[in-house]
């Protein structure tokens, strides 16, 4: 089972190293790098949490990109935000819906 968590906390890093690179701003690359950290030292038990706040920042992350009028970073940013969301969806990180 710690197999499976450890495994889980590993993509759930991945996801927000994506993320990550798509950060327009000093202050969201800041806010992702810290849920990275999180994910790969938190007790496993936390990654629902961690995968909720990741959530919601790329939802930050995509309506920035909206205001800004840039389509282009939407774009990209919405995809990882959906790998994100089904990944914890998926992992039973977070409930559907």
């Amino acid at each position: 089972m710690a197999m499976t968590q450890q495994y889980l906390a590993g993509e759930l890093s991945l996801r927000l190293a994506q993320l990550q690179t798509l950060a327009a701003d000093e202050t969201s690359l800041r806010r992702v790098a810290s849920l990275r950290h999180h994910a790969e030292t938190d007790p496993l038990t936390e990654l629902a949490s961690i995968a909720n706040r990741a959530i919601d920042l790329a939802d930050v992350l995509c309506w920035s990109s909206v205001t800004r009028g840039d389509v282009a970073s939407f774009n990209r940013e919405a995809a990882v935000s959906a790998e994100l969301y089904e990944f914890s969806v998926c992992a039973g990180l977070l409930t559907e819906g």
